[in-house]
């Protein structure tokens, strides 16, 4: 990795480009492995110089969000990991607001309601970026970002900057076409929003925050929903059914809150939470006989 390194400096300063970095510092869960090197470029000019040399040195890519919703395994990620820090915020006109793909949810809502827009309000209270929720269509209270992307710009496998509308991104129930498309790497969204009262605002994202801290585990490291929810049953439900709540595996607890979240209570590794969710896939197709589907996302070595 030093030769690609010696390249990377060109285009890069070394407080962007880390080795051997712990994956846990970098995921909700605070689970995982080293990377062989993790990378943060702040552009799209840097982030096509990373993606160059990589493919120059057949060095494997991993591009992440926030690390929400990410599982990383104890072995951590070979090659070099891309977390872009794409932090644009440009208001436009009719309501319209172009965000980086590296902009927090929780900072493009409160920006929303500081310029009186309402349309992000359920998105407070989400742990991840708008790349992240743009690829998995993140969605809470009712509301998907499928109901407000205009468009997205995303950068393509040979290295071109592509535009798409909504209707394109092939958006469904946490789905969209950059599930598929792994190679493709968001660089900003474009979204719909609408002018709206200051103090409504204010009170729907109250609402959801408290919503939140009232039924989810917040006390404990997690990556959020670990199962999706079903077609006709809530996942969850059928987990607390099978009296699974409180059960564990080392330090891997499924959440007494919220029977579809696991929890970290200390040192649980990512083989502790792998294995729980193998018992309780079992426990749930031996008592219901339904199959239940990862929410989260499964990256690394064993």
């Amino acid at each position: 990795m030093d030769k690609i390194y010696n390249q990377l400096i060109s285009f890069l300063n070394n407080k962007q480009i880390y080795f051997n970095e712990p994956m846990s510092k970098h995921t909700s869960f605070k689970i995982g492995g080293p990377a062989d090197m993790f990378i943060k470029p702040k552009n799209i000019y840097e982030l096509k110089a990373v993606l160059k040399i990589a493919s120059e040195n057949n060095v494997p890519i991993t591009v992440i969000g926030n690390g929400s919703n990410l599982l990383v395994k104890d072995s951590g990620i070979r090659g070099i990991v891309i977390k872009p820090d794409f932090k644009e915020i440009e208001f436009l006109e009719d309501d319209k607001v172009k965000v980086g793909s590296g902009v927090l949810l929780s900072k493009i809502s409160n920006e929303a309601y500081n310029k009186n827009l309402t349309g992000l309000e359920f998105a407070i209270g989400i742990p991840g970026t708008i790349g992240g929720a743009i690829r998995m269509n993140a969605g809470a209270y009712g509301s998907e970002f499928k109901d407000i992307v205009i468009s997205s710009e995303y950068l393509d496998e040979n290295l071109k900057l592509q535009e798409i509308n909504n209707e394109n991104h092939n958006f469904k129930y946490r789905y969209s076409r950059f599930n598929k498309n792994k190679d493709d790497i968001i660089i900003s969204s474009t979204l719909q929003l609408k002018k709206g009262n200051k103090e409504e605002i204010k009170s729907k994202m109250e609402a959801n925050i408290k919503s939140r801290k009232d039924k989810q585990p917040i006390n404990f490291p997690s990556a959020g929903s670990i199962f999706k929810r079903g077609d006709g049953y809530i996942t969850a439900e059928l987990i607390d059914k099978c009296d699974l709540k409180g059960y564990n595996v080392g330090d891997a607890y499924v959440s007494d809150v919220h029977a579809g979240f696991i929890v970290n209570k200390g040192k649980a590794t990512a083989k502790d939470v792998l294995l729980l969710i193998d018992i309780i896939k079992k426990k749930v197709y031996d008592k219901f006989k339904i199959n239940i589907d990862l929410e989260i996302e499964v990256l690394g070595e064993d």
